[in-house]
């Protein structure tokens, strides 16, 4: 559905009277296109304190040039020496100068290292950045992003994280925290002709829930990356999943992903194995507790949740997914903040935060599989456009980007999860919920 207060606010008369008004004046936010595969300037990059981290050839990798004009589309602040509160000082008085003059559709990443228990002057001024990221994400409008970083080990491990969030695929992610550990999973390039263009070629992807909506998008995005997908969705919706399938170059998988033996139907339709697999079929049957029948709360349990455990767990212990592999949830928002009337579906959702951090360092050690969630906001889909006007402008606007995001922001972090190079992301649930303020 059009989002016709963002088009009007793009206007003469809608920038004035906005203005005037003190109503949100979001921008229009620059995604990822062949024809925009990056943005739209140069790179800064800057150091708080001192650091051991040679950052040059990892930001190579991102395609930006160092900025040459005093406008940088992006800014990368490497704080990973910053142990008290003096290299916070550091901190402001590298990004206070530069802040202002990040373009429009900027991004911001700083990058930390995790806390240390043994040293609290140093957990402090590291979890200290967290609070700075998040608080500078909600000042700097434009359609900028703000993320911190945390590197637990050597520079290259944050590669794919660092050209992800410095491109226009991150446009709607934004005051996030993102660990990227120091282990790979055995298999760091992709199989055939996998290029930069393509880094998913030779691997087969399972999109569940794939025939509509936020799973048609992640298929149709990783089936760009190069891989192969099999579109998965319930029977009743074979036709639409088939010609997704179709157009995608894919297969289509008609189950009910809640049936006892759908584990076993899948490992026969892929007598090969499987490199990605996506959970993304869920349902809502939103009412309050207080009136919501056992009819209406298991349903979303099952789907959502238990229907993800029991594939999951049929697919490793057999041995499916193979070395290398990427297990991509959906959690959302719901699960992390909570909503009323939703109290079944937060559940779930949360249950998803649960299983990703349980499954993944054991799927890691085990398997040489990671495990990660995303979480999305308030997205622009049929499901959306039948909220109310007023619940929905709502969900639009109380973020710090002021609009609501595209299914394709969810699929370009689930791409970016699935990417061989990620293999030091693992047990991550990032939100792509343009900074919600709903639990953020």
């Amino acid at each position: 559905m059009a989002d016709r207060y963002l088009s009007f606010t793009g206007t003469p008369p809608g920038r004035f009277l906005t203005r005037r008004l003190g109503l949100p004046r979001p921008t229009a936010l620059k995604r990822w296109s062949p024809g925009q595969p990056a943005l739209d300037g140069g790179l800064l990059h800057l150091t708080a304190g001192t650091s051991d981290l040679d950052l040059a050839p990892v930001l190579a990798t991102t395609g930006l040039a160092p900025d040459d004009d005093g406008r940088p589309a992006a800014v990368v602040l490497d704080a990973t020496g910053v142990r008290d509160v003096d290299g916070l000082a550091a901190v402001h008085a590298a990004l206070h100068p530069v802040v202002r003059s990040v373009t429009a559709n900027g991004r911001i990443v700083v990058l930390g290292t995790p806390p240390d228990p043994d040293d609290h002057h140093q957990a402090a001024a590291q979890q200290a950045l967290e609070g700075f990221t998040r608080s500078l994400g909600k000042e700097t409008g434009r359609g900028t992003t703000v993320n911190l970083l945390r590197l637990a080990g050597a520079a290259p491990a944050a590669a794919s994280t660092l050209r992800f969030l410095l491109s226009p695929r991150s446009a709607y992610v934004s005051g996030q925290v993102i660990g990227v550990g120091t282990g790979t999973d055995g298999r760091e390039t992709a199989p055939g002709d996998a290029t930069a263009d393509r880094p998913l070629a030779g691997r087969t992807a399972l999109v569940t829930g794939a025939a509509r909506g936020i799973g048609e998008a992640v298929a149709e995005t990783l089936a760009r990356d190069g891989a192969r997908v099999v579109v998965l969705d319930v029977p009743q919706a074979e036709q639409d999943a088939a010609r997704v399938a179709e157009r995608l170059g894919g297969t289509a998988l008609p189950l009910d992903i809640t049936a006892s033996d759908a584990g076993r139907r899948i490992l026969q339709a892929l007598p090969d194995g499987l490199d990605i697999l996506v959970h993304n079929a869920g349902i809502t049957r939103d009412r309050r507790l207080v009136n919501m029948p056992a009819d209406r709360w298991n349903p979303v349990l099952d789907v959502n949740l238990a229907s993800v455990l029991r594939t999951t767990d049929a697919l490793l212990d057999a041995g499916a997914l193979r070395p290398g592999g990427r297990i991509v949830a959906t959690a959302s928002i719901a699960g992390i903040a909570g909503n009323a009337g939703q109290t079944n579906y937060g559940a779930s959702k949360a249950g998803i935060v649960g299983l990703v951090r349980s499954l993944a360092p054991r799927a890691h050690a085990a398997h040489g599989v990671t495990v990660n969630a995303v979480a999305p906001g308030f997205i622009e889909t049929k499901m959306t456009a039948t909220v109310p006007l007023l619940i929905r402008e709502a969900g639009r606007r109380m973020n710090s980007l002021a609009q609501g995001g595209l299914p394709v922001d969810v699929a370009e972090t689930t791409a970016w999860f699935a990417h061989p190079d990620s293999g030091a992301v693992n047990g991550q649930v990032v939100r792509v919920c343009g900074q919600s303020l709903l639990g953020a």
